[in-house]
Protein backbone atom coordinates (compact mmCIF):
# COMPACT_ATOMS: atom_id res chain seq x y z
CA UNK A 1 0.00 0.00 0.00
CA UNK A 2 2.62 2.25 0.65
CA UNK A 3 5.11 1.38 -1.80
CA UNK A 4 5.32 4.80 -3.41
CA UNK A 5 7.72 6.04 -0.78
CA UNK A 6 10.46 3.84 -3.05
CA UNK A 7 9.69 4.36 -6.22
CA UNK A 8 6.72 6.14 -8.55
CA UNK A 9 3.87 6.91 -6.78
CA UNK A 10 1.15 4.49 -5.87
CA UNK A 11 -2.12 4.40 -3.47
CA UNK A 12 -1.72 4.28 -0.14
CA UNK A 13 -5.01 5.67 1.33
CA UNK A 14 -7.22 3.05 3.64
CA UNK A 15 -9.73 1.33 1.87
CA UNK A 16 -12.12 2.38 4.82
CA UNK A 17 -11.27 6.68 3.94
CA UNK A 18 -10.72 6.38 0.43
CA UNK A 19 -13.31 8.83 -1.13
CA UNK A 20 -14.76 9.59 2.35
CA UNK A 21 -16.01 12.99 1.94
CA UNK A 22 -18.45 12.42 4.98
CA UNK A 23 -18.28 15.72 7.14
CA UNK A 24 -19.11 15.60 10.76
CA UNK A 25 -21.23 18.26 10.68
CA UNK A 26 -23.59 17.43 7.79
CA UNK A 27 -26.07 15.07 10.13
CA UNK A 28 -28.12 16.12 13.75
CA UNK A 29 -26.22 13.62 15.69
CA UNK A 30 -24.65 14.32 19.13
CA UNK A 31 -21.01 14.36 17.94
CA UNK A 32 -21.78 16.43 14.55
CA UNK A 33 -23.68 18.78 17.13
CA UNK A 34 -21.20 19.13 19.91
CA UNK A 35 -17.70 19.57 17.65
CA UNK A 36 -19.98 22.91 16.13
CA UNK A 37 -20.63 23.91 19.63
CA UNK A 38 -17.06 23.70 20.26
CA UNK A 39 -16.04 25.94 17.19
CA UNK A 40 -19.10 28.47 17.95
CA UNK A 41 -17.47 29.08 21.41
CA UNK A 42 -14.36 29.61 20.82
CA UNK A 43 -14.80 31.35 16.78
CA UNK A 44 -12.56 31.16 13.81
CA UNK A 45 -12.50 27.64 11.90
CA UNK A 46 -12.04 24.35 13.72
CA UNK A 47 -11.35 21.63 11.62
CA UNK A 48 -11.59 17.77 12.90
CA UNK A 49 -10.85 14.22 11.64
CA UNK A 50 -11.12 11.06 13.05
CA UNK A 51 -9.98 7.78 11.54
CA UNK A 52 -10.43 4.47 13.23
CA UNK A 53 -8.72 1.95 10.15
CA UNK A 54 -9.71 -1.17 12.65
CA UNK A 55 -13.24 -0.54 11.97
CA UNK A 56 -13.37 1.62 9.26
CA UNK A 57 -14.91 4.37 11.06
CA UNK A 58 -14.13 7.93 10.08
CA UNK A 59 -15.89 11.33 10.44
CA UNK A 60 -14.65 14.52 9.52
CA UNK A 61 -15.61 18.67 10.37
CA UNK A 62 -14.21 21.07 7.48
CA UNK A 63 -11.73 18.26 6.83
CA UNK A 64 -11.05 19.06 3.44
CA UNK A 65 -10.46 22.96 4.48
CA UNK A 66 -6.86 24.21 4.25
CA UNK A 67 -5.41 25.22 7.83
CA UNK A 68 -1.75 26.28 8.98
CA UNK A 69 0.45 23.31 9.57
CA UNK A 70 2.64 25.08 12.10
CA UNK A 71 4.39 23.20 14.51
CA UNK A 72 2.28 20.29 13.31
CA UNK A 73 4.78 19.77 10.29
CA UNK A 74 7.59 18.03 12.47
CA UNK A 75 5.52 15.54 13.21
CA UNK A 76 6.03 14.33 9.15
CA UNK A 77 9.92 15.98 9.77
CA UNK A 78 10.90 13.39 12.22
CA UNK A 79 9.32 10.75 10.09
CA UNK A 80 10.86 10.89 7.12
CA UNK A 81 14.41 11.57 8.91
CA UNK A 82 13.16 7.68 10.35
CA UNK A 83 12.39 6.78 6.42
CA UNK A 84 15.65 8.00 5.32
CA UNK A 85 17.49 5.91 7.82
CA UNK A 86 15.45 3.28 6.74
CA UNK A 87 16.97 3.78 3.50
CA UNK A 88 20.50 3.86 4.28
CA UNK A 89 20.61 7.64 3.46
CA UNK A 90 20.16 8.86 7.62
CA UNK A 91 22.12 7.92 10.35
CA UNK A 92 20.73 8.81 14.01
CA UNK A 93 24.18 8.98 15.64
CA UNK A 94 25.00 11.38 12.74
CA UNK A 95 26.00 14.49 14.73
CA UNK A 96 25.38 18.03 13.25
CA UNK A 97 26.63 21.08 14.96
CA UNK A 98 25.53 24.30 14.34
CA UNK A 99 26.18 27.83 16.22
CA UNK A 100 24.83 30.96 17.72
CA UNK A 101 23.56 32.55 14.32
CA UNK A 102 21.26 29.45 13.80
CA UNK A 103 19.60 29.28 17.13
CA UNK A 104 15.81 30.43 16.22
CA UNK A 105 13.06 32.08 18.66
CA UNK A 106 12.27 29.05 21.12
CA UNK A 107 15.22 26.73 20.90
CA UNK A 108 15.03 24.99 24.72
CA UNK A 109 17.06 22.16 23.68
CA UNK A 110 19.46 23.46 20.70
CA UNK A 111 19.92 27.04 22.74
CA UNK A 112 22.17 24.24 25.19
CA UNK A 113 24.25 22.68 22.47
CA UNK A 114 26.00 25.58 20.49
CA UNK A 115 28.72 25.05 19.71
CA UNK A 116 30.89 22.06 19.85
CA UNK A 117 29.62 18.55 19.07
CA UNK A 118 26.45 19.86 18.74
CA UNK A 119 23.60 17.25 18.43
CA UNK A 120 22.65 13.97 17.11
CA UNK A 121 20.08 13.71 14.29
CA UNK A 122 18.55 11.36 17.02
CA UNK A 123 18.50 14.04 19.87
CA UNK A 124 17.23 16.71 16.89
CA UNK A 125 13.68 14.54 16.20
CA UNK A 126 13.24 14.19 19.49
CA UNK A 127 13.72 18.28 20.14
CA UNK A 128 11.53 18.92 17.28
CA UNK A 129 8.47 16.35 18.17
CA UNK A 130 8.31 16.84 22.30
CA UNK A 131 10.05 20.22 22.63
CA UNK A 132 8.73 21.78 18.92
CA UNK A 133 12.02 23.26 19.20
CA UNK A 134 12.42 25.27 16.03
CA UNK A 135 16.29 25.19 15.72
CA UNK A 136 16.05 21.67 15.47
CA UNK A 137 13.20 21.34 13.21
CA UNK A 138 15.69 23.58 10.47
CA UNK A 139 18.60 21.93 11.29
CA UNK A 140 16.70 18.39 9.92
CA UNK A 141 14.93 20.31 7.44
CA UNK A 142 18.50 20.98 6.09
CA UNK A 143 19.15 17.69 5.97
CA UNK A 144 16.07 16.51 3.78
CA UNK A 145 16.52 19.03 0.66
CA UNK A 146 14.64 22.01 2.92
CA UNK A 147 10.35 22.39 2.24
CA UNK A 148 10.40 20.88 -0.84
CA UNK A 149 11.75 17.84 -0.39
CA UNK A 150 9.34 17.07 2.80
CA UNK A 151 6.87 18.44 0.44
CA UNK A 152 7.85 15.62 -2.23
CA UNK A 153 7.97 12.92 0.05
CA UNK A 154 4.62 13.63 1.53
CA UNK A 155 3.72 13.26 -2.40
CA UNK A 156 5.27 10.38 -2.57
CA UNK A 157 2.95 9.18 0.79
CA UNK A 158 0.09 9.68 -1.09
CA UNK A 159 -0.66 13.23 0.29
CA UNK A 160 -1.33 15.85 -2.37
CA UNK A 161 -2.71 18.44 0.31
CA UNK A 162 -0.11 18.78 3.12
CA UNK A 163 2.88 21.55 2.12
CA UNK A 164 5.54 23.10 3.62
CA UNK A 165 7.05 26.07 1.92
CA UNK A 166 8.86 27.92 4.36
CA UNK A 167 11.37 27.42 7.08
CA UNK A 168 10.83 28.31 10.82
CA UNK A 169 9.64 31.16 11.61
CA UNK A 170 8.16 32.08 8.45
CA UNK A 171 6.03 29.42 7.78
CA UNK A 172 4.17 30.07 10.84
CA UNK A 173 2.55 33.45 9.10
CA UNK A 174 -0.40 31.93 7.01
CA UNK A 175 -3.06 34.49 6.43
CA UNK A 176 -6.59 33.43 5.47
CA UNK A 177 -6.18 32.59 1.92
CA UNK A 178 -3.03 31.64 1.49
CA UNK A 179 -2.25 27.95 1.13
CA UNK A 180 1.22 27.60 1.38
CA UNK A 181 2.56 25.88 4.47
CA UNK A 182 -0.94 24.44 4.84
CA UNK A 183 -2.32 20.83 5.51
CA UNK A 184 -6.16 19.71 5.89
CA UNK A 185 -7.19 17.62 8.79
CA UNK A 186 -8.30 14.93 6.37
CA UNK A 187 -5.40 14.45 4.92
CA UNK A 188 -3.27 14.92 8.31
CA UNK A 189 -5.00 11.78 9.74
CA UNK A 190 -3.83 10.08 6.83
CA UNK A 191 -0.05 10.94 7.04
CA UNK A 192 -0.53 10.16 11.08
CA UNK A 193 -1.74 6.50 10.13
CA UNK A 194 0.97 5.97 7.05
CA UNK A 195 3.75 6.31 9.27
CA UNK A 196 2.72 5.14 12.63
CA UNK A 197 0.54 2.56 11.56
CA UNK A 198 1.14 1.77 7.83
CA UNK A 199 3.84 0.64 5.87
CA UNK A 200 5.96 3.96 5.37
CA UNK A 201 8.39 3.29 7.47
CA UNK A 202 9.85 -0.17 9.01
CA UNK A 203 8.56 -1.28 12.28
CA UNK A 204 11.76 0.08 14.53
CA UNK A 205 11.24 3.26 12.97
CA UNK A 206 7.23 3.31 13.66
CA UNK A 207 8.30 2.42 16.89
CA UNK A 208 10.89 5.01 17.28
CA UNK A 209 7.73 7.77 16.13
CA UNK A 210 5.53 6.54 18.51
CA UNK A 211 8.16 6.81 21.33
CA UNK A 212 8.68 10.87 20.33
CA UNK A 213 4.63 11.15 20.19
CA UNK A 214 4.00 9.45 23.04
CA UNK A 215 6.47 11.59 24.94
CA UNK A 216 5.34 14.94 23.99
CA UNK A 217 5.56 17.58 26.01
CA UNK A 218 3.92 20.50 24.63
CA UNK A 219 0.07 18.55 24.68
CA UNK A 220 -0.93 18.75 28.15
CA UNK A 221 -3.84 20.70 27.71
CA UNK A 222 -5.42 20.08 24.36
CA UNK A 223 -6.32 16.77 23.22
CA UNK A 224 -4.59 14.93 25.93
CA UNK A 225 -6.29 17.06 28.39
CA UNK A 226 -9.63 15.47 27.53
CA UNK A 227 -8.91 11.79 27.29
CA UNK A 228 -9.69 9.33 29.77
CA UNK A 229 -7.03 9.12 32.39
CA UNK A 230 -4.98 6.23 31.64
CA UNK A 231 -5.33 6.35 27.99
CA UNK A 232 -2.24 6.63 25.57
CA UNK A 233 -1.68 9.11 23.39
CA UNK A 234 0.91 10.35 20.69
CA UNK A 235 0.42 13.96 19.75
CA UNK A 236 2.48 16.90 17.92
CA UNK A 237 0.82 20.20 19.05
CA UNK A 238 1.66 23.41 16.56
CA UNK A 239 0.45 27.25 17.26
CA UNK A 240 0.54 30.41 15.48
CA UNK A 241 -0.68 33.97 14.92
CA UNK A 242 -4.28 34.75 14.26
CA UNK A 243 -5.45 32.62 16.87
CA UNK A 244 -4.09 29.44 15.27
CA UNK A 245 -3.76 26.54 17.74
CA UNK A 246 -3.72 22.54 16.55
CA UNK A 247 -2.77 19.35 17.85
CA UNK A 248 -2.67 16.00 15.59
CA UNK A 249 -1.35 12.12 16.65
CA UNK A 250 -3.13 8.99 17.36
CA UNK A 251 -4.41 7.63 20.70
CA UNK A 252 -5.69 3.79 21.96
CA UNK A 253 -8.70 3.22 23.80
CA UNK A 254 -8.20 0.23 26.36
CA UNK A 255 -7.67 -3.29 24.47
CA UNK A 256 -8.35 -1.40 21.31
CA UNK A 257 -6.76 -0.02 18.20
CA UNK A 258 -5.27 3.06 17.56
CA UNK A 259 -7.37 6.11 16.62
CA UNK A 260 -5.62 9.05 14.46
CA UNK A 261 -6.93 12.20 15.06
CA UNK A 262 -6.12 15.72 13.37
CA UNK A 263 -7.55 18.83 15.11
CA UNK A 264 -7.01 22.56 13.75
CA UNK A 265 -8.41 25.74 14.94
CA UNK A 266 -7.42 29.40 13.15
CA UNK A 267 -8.97 32.61 12.99
CA UNK A 268 -10.19 32.28 17.09
CA UNK A 269 -10.48 35.39 18.69
CA UNK A 270 -10.38 33.56 22.32
CA UNK A 271 -7.20 34.05 23.90
CA UNK A 272 -4.85 30.67 24.20
CA UNK A 273 -6.69 29.23 27.31
CA UNK A 274 -9.23 29.10 26.03
CA UNK A 275 -8.45 27.51 22.41
CA UNK A 276 -6.42 24.63 24.85
CA UNK A 277 -9.71 23.98 26.29
CA UNK A 278 -11.41 23.78 23.23
CA UNK A 279 -9.26 21.19 21.84
CA UNK A 280 -9.39 19.46 25.15
CA UNK A 281 -13.18 18.84 24.39
CA UNK A 282 -12.22 17.84 21.28
CA UNK A 283 -10.52 14.95 22.64
CA UNK A 284 -13.57 14.01 24.70
CA UNK A 285 -15.11 13.40 22.11
CA UNK A 286 -13.09 11.63 20.15
CA UNK A 287 -12.43 9.32 23.04
CA UNK A 288 -16.51 8.68 23.17
CA UNK A 289 -16.55 8.41 19.23
CA UNK A 290 -13.65 5.86 19.48
CA UNK A 291 -15.87 4.10 22.50
CA UNK A 292 -18.08 3.32 19.75
CA UNK A 293 -16.70 0.88 17.49
CA UNK A 294 -15.47 -2.48 18.06
CA UNK A 295 -11.62 -2.20 16.94
CA UNK A 296 -9.81 -5.05 18.45
CA UNK A 297 -6.82 -4.31 20.43
CA UNK A 298 -3.23 -3.43 18.57
CA UNK A 299 -0.43 -5.91 18.12
CA UNK A 300 2.75 -4.91 19.60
Amino acid sequence: MVAAVCGAAAPWVPDAWAGGKKSMGSGSDALARAVQEIEASVGGRLGVALLDMATGRQRAHRGDERFPLCSTFKLVLAAHVLRRVDQGQERLDRRITYGKSDLMEYSPATERHVGGDGMTVEQLCEAAVTLSDNTAANLLLGTQGGPLGLTAWLRSLGDSQTRLDRMEPALNDVPPGEVRDTTTPRAMARTVWAVTQGEALSSAARAQMLAWLVGNRTGDRRLRAGMPEGWRIGEKTGTGPRGTSNDIGLFWPPDRGAVMVSCYLTGSPAPAEQRDAALARVGALAARWALEGTAPAAKG
